[in-house]
């Protein structure tokens, strides 16, 4: 019985993981008790056809995903997302992609409304036997939280989504951007095309679109140790000092909420297993649990949605070259009054692109948006092609 098992440690849980994810599965009970709740045991795929399930997957998407497999570490999420707040009822949470369902237990447990968001059709399954048995705590939906809101045409199919039948499903109504969060969402960034998702969140927060027409969403998400030194890096490390930084910094309060090893972690593999991967398959050690929360002054000044597109591009233009100098940028763009710029804006002439704090360059982006040299059309066709880009 799971009940009389020891406390795993995160040593612990690697080595059962490195096993295999199903032997720990398979040492369930018929019922999984969690501090007195009784929920319907996790069912596990015939071989055959988790197999087949499996290729089906990296047939069609090439991504592998990892999932929260382990017990204790289901109970450090839980109490990172709970954020000190009061014993009792939890406000509504969107997961997305939770796979086997352990995190979920453990938040159902707390009390927690849950959402999960599934796309593989062996998960969803288990996750709508685990909703019926519940009075309404829990509620299932079949999609993929990275392709929602995508710009193809036509009617949406699975795993595709829409942010307003899902926000309606989740009784979750728009908000002022200063109003307080009114979603929590959590889950594990896959690390295929990794920036790519982070750049796609990026996007839609500064231009208040899908998630983010209802306010300023917060994300609690697993990614990668490389990507969060590269979200937190300081002016100056021009290795990892990126527009990426620049525009996360001001978009978002960044707080690292736990640094977990990545072999606590299952994860699919090509044999049709589940199971950790092998060393190397990570430049590094560590998934990194971070909260971001959209900044609740990010749109003053001359900022707004309706231009965020422009600014976007303003700083990836800047760092095509991040040891170039301002100056030269400046003239790149054909501005005659640089020195008079940068004299008012307390920046020297030499400052060096990746040498600018974030907010130097929301500053110098407002300054430009008074200027009458400066058109917004210059970035015009950049930002049309890459906001294709990100949304198919």
């Amino acid at each position: 019985m799971l009940a009389r098992r020891a406390p795993l440690g995160a040593a612990g849980c690697g080595r059962l993981l490195a096993a295999g994810l199903r032997p720990l599965l398979c040492a369930l009970s018929p019922c999984w008790v969690t501090a007195g709740r009784q929920y319907p045991s996790l069912r596990v795929a015939e071989p055959a056809k988790e197999k087949r399930l499996v290729r089906k997957e990296q047939r069609s998407s090439l991504v592998v995903r990892r999932f929260i497999a382990c017990p204790q570490l289901a109970r450090t999420v839980r109490r990172c997302l709970q954020g000190g707040a009061d014993p009792g009822p939890q406000p509504v949470l969107l997961e997305f992609a939770p796979g086997p369902g352990i995190l979920t237990r453990s938040l159902l447990d707390a009390g927690f409304r849950v959402v999960a968001l599934e796309s593989n059709s062996d998960f969803f399954t288990d996750l709508q036997s685990l909703e019926d048995s519940l009075d309404g705590q829990l509620k299932v939906i079949h999609g993929d939280f990275f392709r929602m809101d995508p710009l193809a045409k036509g009617a949406l199919k699975p795993p595709a989504v829409s942010s307003d039948k899902l926000f309606e499903t989740l009784g979750v109504a728009a908000v002022p951007w200063r109003a307080d969060v009114p979603l929590k969402i959590f889950g594990i960034v896959p690390q295929q095309l990794e920036r790519n998702r982070l750049w796609r969140l990026l996007f839609a927060m500064y231009e208040c679109s899908s998630i983010y027409r209802y306010g300023r969403v917060e994300l609690n998400l697993f990614i990668s140790e490389k990507e969060y030194m590269v979200l937190t890096a300081k002016p100056g490390k021009s290795k990892i000092y990126q527009a990426l930084t620049v525009l996360a910094q001001l978009g978002y309060e960044i707080e690292l909420l736990h640094k977990e090893p990545w072999s606590s972690f299952a994860t699919t593999l090509k044999n049709g297993g589940l199971a950790i991967p092998k060393a190397g398959r990570l430049p590094n050690d560590h998934f990194c649990l971070v909260r971001l929360t959209p900044q609740q002054n990010l749109f003053t000044g001359g900022l707004k949605p309706s231009n965020a597109s422009t600014f976007i591009f303003m700083v990836k233009q800047s760092f095509a070259k991040p040891k170039s100098k301002l100056m030269d940028r400046l003239n790149s763009w054909s501005l005659d009054n640089s020195d008079r710029l940068l004299k008012a804006l307390e920046i020297p002439k030499n400052a060096v692109m990746c040498n600018l704090y974030p907010e130097d360059y929301k500053r110098l982006f407002e300054a430009l948006q008074n200027s009458d040299l400066f058109a917004e059309s210059f970035f015009h066709d950049e930002v049309l092609a890459s906001t294709r880009t990100m949304n198919l």
